[in-house]
């Protein structure tokens, strides 16, 4: 049915997509090559802002197969992207990715789950949530139909286009498999076509003018204006006037347009319409958007069929047919259905009644689409599988389906405008569904009573279930007023509708079929015959019989002579060619039969005397039937037969019974006597025996050949539509998983890429390292190794797949690799070692598990990190130190560090009274008594706190000795200068001459500094 559908202007809090936050949600179907098309939309969005948007994806996915598409769409958007739960709520700026196995709907800001309705192979799951996201959000539902094979998605856009909502489609050069887009553009609906990447750019410039103001309940002046000027140029453009048409409805898709175009105001979009031929009928096509399919609102069609289709037949003789129309058919899917429950209803009633239902509409491209009866198969989910089997079939290559022929030519499609176009007549039903409601009141006043004066008295009128008929309530009678049925009051035909003679008599009606007088055909003037040829034509018609040259069969190739005396064209047929069947009155058994003689025999047959009736009177005519050779002269039989007609010389037969082979004009002969009269009837009689024995003999093989040809003809029938079915079935399966596998070898690859990434990735970290590492499986079998690892076992390439007690190693003091790598697999605790190759380089070999991501242990691997630097350095500092310590236990002075915390880090102390151990960790206030341990501890912190060093004379009582110290101490600092502690030295001067004053009351000494720089010494005594 045609739907203008309506989007009314209303705040935007008040729209039913509330429940979604009032943003809009573009649905993105799509099937095999998929993939591809998703990464190159998602690369296109924008990454400075947000779309402001909701992004929901929906592919053909293996219901067996783990599906990766959240995965892979994380890389190419910002968005955060989730795989769908049940009930989850959609939020802006958010990717969703239906599951396997699943079909999804949009119900109240969330999406729904649920086990697919349809079995594996039939499935249309984009179909599916474009309607459910069209019917829930309205205008604000956007659907986008990628790469895929099959026409899934079609009626979704359909639906998402009649709420008002918009569509983009790929472009089907840019498309892997460009079925579904081709689809989607041929169904007319279509705003743009688009490769994936330039599609998000255009999606947020539709969402800033469609949705990035409020748009004004009511319209000011000058832009009512400017809107009657675009009902003016579609009228001049289209011929058909809008300006009577719902204002909600017109200004709702005039402001979709403007969004689409990315126009501000409605005067330059008058100005593009002016300036564009092609925008006025896109506008026109958006306005006649029609949302139908077949048996649309079940229970209306329901009552139709149990409360008028019944009474249609009952009221009906034989002889009379049922007439209905369907006005604004659009693409026919409602007439079709009225048609398959009319002839369900002739077949239930095993009658042949004769049905006609006129479909009209003012869409001549949706007209066309109904003419050819053929629709996507995503309406298996409208039709119940029993009339899907019984009246289509499957559409080959299509994926689709075409109404049967039976259905489809009980209708007839035309063009025709409602409004301004005579109505049919005489009509039982009418079904105008959905269509009024768009149309203002006037209007509809005016088209009631027409539907009332095209009915016949007790006609019925079927209207959509939010239409009625208003103010002509007297004209009709309710039978069911929830599914709007009506009937036609029986009074009389002859009042006629206000208005009604406005509309002009149909064209060509007037003058039809009369010829023109006074006019003369003129041609080119004929050539003038010789005088040979003039004779040759004047003796040939006037000395020579007619002849006739036909097949076996009777079919004429080739007539010579004036044959009208034996020969006229049979009443009522057109285009006859056989002369048995224009075989006058008396001609036509002899003929039949002599003919059958012929090609029987092979030789001539000829009759005399036999009386054809021409012009009410009896001639008396010779009758030769001749073979001739034909085309093929070799040919052993004729294959073409020569009939000569020429006058009776004389009758045959004389006597007074000559009057039954002789013209009525002559008198019979008298006095002939009965021998000869009964010989003459003999003779006639065995000729009709001939003809009746030939008829007979051609009807007996005609029929014989008819039935075999029958049986034949319906068991090839049979078997062709049993391997029809059985191959679109299996067709139909095989797309579904071709899809299916296109789509998981897709995810393959790009898992195949990332591993080949991450291989490469590993091979490149291993060799960066240097690190020599070798895998092996559960049974010590190599499975590959790292270039250094040459340098330590015996390696080369071929070596993969060897176990490892067959490759000898360069580790003189560590035999057996084997072993150490069988006892990490038999406990799986690591092993550790050092180990020396016979070159003189160090590894520290590490023998771990070979652990997989389920926790499983699948080998072992083997690390050899190169320490022989390291070992070296450490050797080389060992040395230094017990240099250091050898001259510092010549000489009476202890070198101690501490941390930022005073404790002791290190400290090397000859002839202290405590051992090393006993003071590493601790402080002074844990190794002196309180007083000494203050003093010191605050010159210690002055240091860390100046940064200055410093040189003291202090006193320490240890295990009861008591020493006088020269103590240095100088700030321990980090690469970035930073300071972490102390380093300290502390000379014994207790013994030295005129130091124990000193000593005793802790003077401060001269600074020096072997560096020659001055010490900063406490000028406060400790």
């Amino acid at each position: 049915m045609k739907d203008l559908i309506p989007v009314p202007v209303v705040p935007a809090q008040a729209s039913s997509g509330q429940a979604a936050g009032g943003f809009p949600i573009v649905g993105i179907g799509a099937s095999a090559g998929g993939l591809p098309a998703f990464e190159g939309f998602f690369s296109g969005m924008p990454t400075d802002i947000d779309p402001g948007m909701a992004f929901v994806l929906v592919q053909h996915l293996a219901p067996d197969h783990t599906s990766i598409l959240s995965e892979l769409i994380r890389r190419y958007t910002r968005m955060p992207v989730s795989e769908v739960a049940d009930g989850m709520v959609v939020q802006i700026n958010h990717a969703y990715v239906i599951p396997p196995n699943r079909d999804m709907a949009f119900l109240n800001g969330a999406l729904q789950l649920m086990e697919p309705g349809a079995p594996h192979g039939h499935r249309l799951p984009i179909d599916f949530f474009f309607r459910s996201l069209a019917q829930d959000l309205h205008e604000r539902a956007i659907g986008v139909v990628l790469s895929g094979t099959g026409s899934d998605g079609a009626l979704g856009i359909r639906a998402i286009k009649g709420e008002g909502g918009m569509v983009m489609v790929q472009a089907p050069e840019s498309a892997k498999f460009d079925g579904m887009p081709r689809s989607a553009i041929a169904t007319g609906v279509a705003d743009y076509a688009l490769t994936p990447g330039e599609m998000p750019g255009q999606l947020i410039a539709y969402r800033t003018h469609a949705f990035g103001r409020p748009h004004p309940v009511t319209m000011p002046p000058k832009v009512e204006s400017a809107q009657r000027n675009i009902f003016v140029l579609l009228r001049d453009q289209t011929g058909h006037d809008f300006s009577q048409y719902k204002p909600s409805t017109v200004q709702r898709r005039i402001q979709r347009r403007m969004a689409v175009n990315q126009i501000e105001g409605l005067e330059d979009y008058v100005k593009f319409i002016q300036q564009t031929a092609e925008e006025a009928d896109a506008l026109f096509r958006d306005l006649l958007i029609g949302v139908t399919h077949f048996f649309r609102d079940s229970e209306a069609f329901k009552a139709l069929e149990e409360q008028v289709i019944p009474k249609l037949f009952a009221d009906k003789d034989a002889k009379t047919a049922v007439r209905v129309w369907v006005p604004g058919c659009s693409t026919g899917e409602e007439a079709y259905s009225l048609a398959i429950l009319l002839a369900e209803r002739q077949a239930a009633l095993k009658t042949s009644r004769k049905v006609l239902i006129f479909a009209t509409d003012i869409d001549s491209q949706a007209i066309a689409k109904a003419r050819t009866g053929v629709y996507p198969a995503s309406i298996a989910n409208d039709i119940t599988p029993e009339r899907l089997a019984r009246h289509f079939v499957a559409e080959p290559g299509a994926g689709g389906y075409r109404i049967r022929k039976g259905i489809r030519d009980l209708l007839v499609f035309s063009e025709q405008s409602l409004v301004k176009d005579p109505p049919f007549s005489w009509l039982d039903l009418i079904s105008c569904r959905n269509l009024l409601i768009y149309l203002d009141g006037d209007l509809q006043k005016r088209l009631i009573p027409l539907f009332h004066y095209a009915l016949n008295p007790g006609g019925y009128l079927f209207l959509g279930t939010s239409e009625s008929v208003g103010e002509s309530g007297d004209l009709f009678t309710t039978l069911n007023r929830k599914q709007k049925l009506y009937q036609r009051q029986a009074d009389s035909r002859t009042a006629q509708p206000a208005g009604l003679g406005r509309f002009p008599p149909p064209a060509g009606t007037a003058d039809a079929g009369h010829p023109r007088t006074g006019e003369k055909a003129t041609g080119p003037k004929a050539k003038k015959p010789s005088l040979r040829e003039l004779t040759e034509q004047t003796l040939l018609q006037q000395a020579t019989p007619a002849a006739v040259l036909v097949k076996a069969g009777g079919d004429l190739l080739y007539l010579h002579g004036r044959s009208g005396l034996y020969l006229e064209l049979t009443p009522g047929e057109t285009g006859t060619s056989n002369i048995l069947k224009m075989a006058r009155e008396g001609l036509r058994r002899e003929l039949t039969t002599a003919l059958h003689k012929a090609v029987q025999s092979g030789e001539t047959v000829r009759r005399q005397g036999v009386r054809v009736k021409t012009n009410g009177d009896f001639t008396l005519v010779d009758l030769t039937v001749l073979p001739t050779p034909g085309a093929d002269p070799a040919a052993s039989e004729p294959s073409l037969y020569l009939v000569i007609l020429e006058p009776a010389q004389a009758p045959v037969i004389s006597g007074p019974w000559a009057a039954d082979r002789a013209p009525m004009s002559l008198p019979a002969p008298a006095g002939e006597d009965a021998a000869a009269r009964i010989a003459a009837l003999e003779q006639e009689l065995r000729a009709k025996d001939e003809y009746i024995q030939s008829n007979s003999e051609e009807m007996e093989a005609s029929n014989t050949e008819l039935r075999s040809s029958n049986d034949d003809m319906q068991s090839v029938n049979e078997s062709q539509q049993s391997s029809n079915e059985e191959l679109e079935t299996a067709k139909e399966e095989l797309q579904s998983v071709n899809e299916e596998l296109a789509t998981v070898n897709a995810e393959l690859q790009i898992k195949v890429a990332d591993l080949s990434r991450a291989n490469n990735d590993m091979n490149n970290l291993l060799a960066g390292t240097g690190i020599a590492t070798i895998f092996v499986d559960l049974e010590l079998r190599i499975l590959r190794f790292t270039a250094p690892a040459t340098q330590i076992v015996n390696l080369i390439d071929d070596d993969i797949g060897r176990p490892m007690g067959h490759i000898s190693s360069k580790l003189p003091e560590h035999h057996d690799l084997k072993a150490d790598t069988q006892a990490v697999l038999d406990t799986l605790i690591p092993k550790e070692a050092d180990v020396r190759t016979t070159s003189g380089r160090c590894y520290a070999m590490n023998i771990q598990p070979y652990r997989t991501e389920g926790n499983v242990i699948e080998g072992a691997v083997l690390t050899f990190v190169d320490v022989t630097a390291a070992r070296q350095q450490r050797e080389a500092l060992r040395l230094n130190e017990e240099r250091l310590r050898v001259a510092l236990s010549c000489a009476s002075i202890s070198v101690f560090n501490q941390d930022r915390d005073l404790r002791y880090t290190w400290i090397q102390a000859p002839d202290g009274g405590l051992a090393a151990e006993e003071v590493i960790g601790k402080t002074d206030l844990e190794l002196l008594p309180e007083p000494e341990a203050a003093a010191l501890t605050a010159i210690k912190q002055r240091v860390l706190k100046t940064g200055a060093g410093a040189r003291q004379n202090v006193r320490t009582t240890t295990k009861g000795k008591t020493l006088v110290q020269d103590l240095t101490l100088e700030p321990l600092q980090d690469p970035d200068h930073n300071i972490i502690g102390l380093t300290g030295a502390a000379l014994d001067i207790t013994d030295q001459p005129g130091r124990e004053g000193a000593g005793a009351t802790n003077e401060p000494l001269a600074p020096k500094n072997s560096g020659g720089r001055p010490w900063k010494t406490s000028t406060t005594n400790a």
